[in-house]
């Protein structure tokens, strides 16, 4: 119980409590801007109709969201000043464009999008829809971008302490940032999938609205077919690039102590025990393919692959917490693709119409039980990517001991309790408001939005 441990706890509560509400808004505006143009293009009322019953859910993850995240970027000053004197100047600014570029359009458009109705013409509200949701998207690339340097530090260059020279094109493009944008922007639209698809499941159970949800679940299939292939394609980038520029990391991933010789592929552990001090696996799986390891981390079945005793011990971090939460998100991305071909399979049987929807009730109760999967896939994919990088704040730079703030474990006990309160408060309040929206159900009886020559004078 020291300060810099605290300070650890402290951020990955914080971190993994925000992580939440991120990845509906963006996904959940990004569906809106779906509903609104099929509604435009078609004057199908059910389009409307979701969009404005899922709005009410993203207006819920939009303010919980910001103020987490506010919470967040205050702590790189009170919990890790010696990280913050050091690249503040670089770090500081790219934070910044997240508030005044990301965060300030999304927060513009959002007033528009909520009360433009019948005041604005459909195109200017459809409009405000799309930068709502380039908004939201737009804060991820930034944080995923800040993060990534700190996984990457390209483009400034620290002498004595301090920021000599920053290169920002060289740092904003690192080279962890692009793949690692799209892992994420994936898992918030694979995750909000999931999420809506859950809900769906769970009115059919209930047998309410069930030709209304039917529709979304539908929609929410077709977009999980281009979602989780392509994130487990996502995945397997950002796997070997942690190979190429964070050995040490991947070789604690896999618990992989020594390095295979050359022409021999390393193997794959399905399940291992380490032993730091002995330097070895007391227990371990195998998977039955030779040189599966290689391969998933190189593309290559007879790679070589660098192991734990390369690195000097002061420079391992944890095994035990990145061995699994890896493997265990990689098994979740996998069901979620499964999921999604059973889905197609029902689809293409004829089991997915509307008449046809209580007669599977297992199907409805485990795509039901599916709905939080997206969410612990990528809180365990955020513990591998910073677990994984320890001991380095900077990876390779800055220790995180060095970065950690001068204060006192009385201190950051009482912020940690606070926040931990606080989140557990919100959580709470969060899951209220949303069973009372599921309670009440989609607004059927409210007058559809009157485009008329009016409307489109106040635009």
């Amino acid at each position: 119980m020291d300060p810099l441990f605290l300070s650890r706890i402290q951020f990955a509560v914080t971190t993994a409590f925000h992580m939440l509400w991120p990845l509906l808004s963006i996904g959940l505006s990004f569906m809106m801007v779906i509903l609104e143009i099929a509604w435009l293009k078609t004057r199908n009322e059910v389009y409307y109709r979701h969009e404005r019953f899922w709005s009410k859910i993203f207006l819920l993850t939009f303010g919980i969201g910001v103020a987490s995240g506010l919470v967040l970027e205050f702590e790189f000053g009170t919990n890790w000043a010696g990280f913050s004197g050091v690249v503040g100047g670089f770090f500081g600014n790219i934070l910044g464009f997240e508030g005044s570029m990301a965060f300030a359009l999304e927060s513009a458009f959002l007033a528009i999008f909520i009360f433009g109705w019948n005041r604005v013409s459909p195109r200017v509200h459809l409009v405000s829809t799309v930068m709502v949701a380039f908004g939201a998207s737009l804060s991820a690339w930034w944080i995923m971008d800040a993060n990534s340097w700190m996984q990457t530090p390209t483009g400034v260059k620290i002498v004595n302490g301090s920021v000599l020279s920053i290169n920002y094109l060289t740092a904003i493009l690192n080279p962890f940032a692009t793949i690692s944008f799209w892992h994420m922007w994936v898992a918030c639209i694979e995750t909000t999938v999931f999420f809506v698809t859950g809900i769906s499941a769970y009115y059919m159970l209930k047998k309410q609205n069930t030709e209304f949800f039917l529709k979304i679940f539908k929609i929410s299939i077709i977009i999980a077919i281009f979602a989780t292939p392509v994130q487990v394609y996502l995945g397997d980038l950002s796997g070997k690039l942690v190979g190429q520029y964070q050995p040490a990391t991947l070789a604690a991933m896999e618990s992989h102590w020594n390095t295979n010789p050359a022409g021999i592929g390393a193997t794959w552990h399905l399940i291992a025990i380490p032993d730091r001090e002995a330097g070895t696996n007391s227990f371990v799986i195998n998977a039955p393919i030779p040189g599966l390891m290689s391969f998933l981390d190189t593309g290559s079945f007879t790679a070589q692959v660098k192991g734990l005793k390369d690195f000097p011990a002061q420079d391992r971090g944890p095994i035990i917490l990145p061995f699994y939460s890896f493997r265990l998100m990689v098994l979740i991305g996998f069901v979620m693709v499964f999921m999604m071909l059973w889905a197609l399979w029902y689809w293409f049987k004829g089991n997915l119409k509307y008449e046809n929807t209580s007669r599977h009730k297992w199907f409805w109760r485990i795509w039901y039980w599916g709905l939080p999967l997206g969410f612990v896939a990528t809180e365990l994919g955020w513990i591998t990517r910073e677990v994984g990088r320890q001991p380095w704040i900077i990876y390779g730079i800055m220790r995180t001991s060095q970065g950690v703030s001068n204060l006192t474990v009385g201190q950051v006990m009482a912020t940690l309790v606070a926040f931990i309160l606080t989140y557990v408060t919100l959580f709470v309040l969060f899951v209220v408001f949303t069973r009372k929206i599921l309670k009440a159900g989609p607004d059927f009886k409210s007058p559809l939005p009157d485009w008329t020559k009016e409307a489109k004078k106040n635009a």
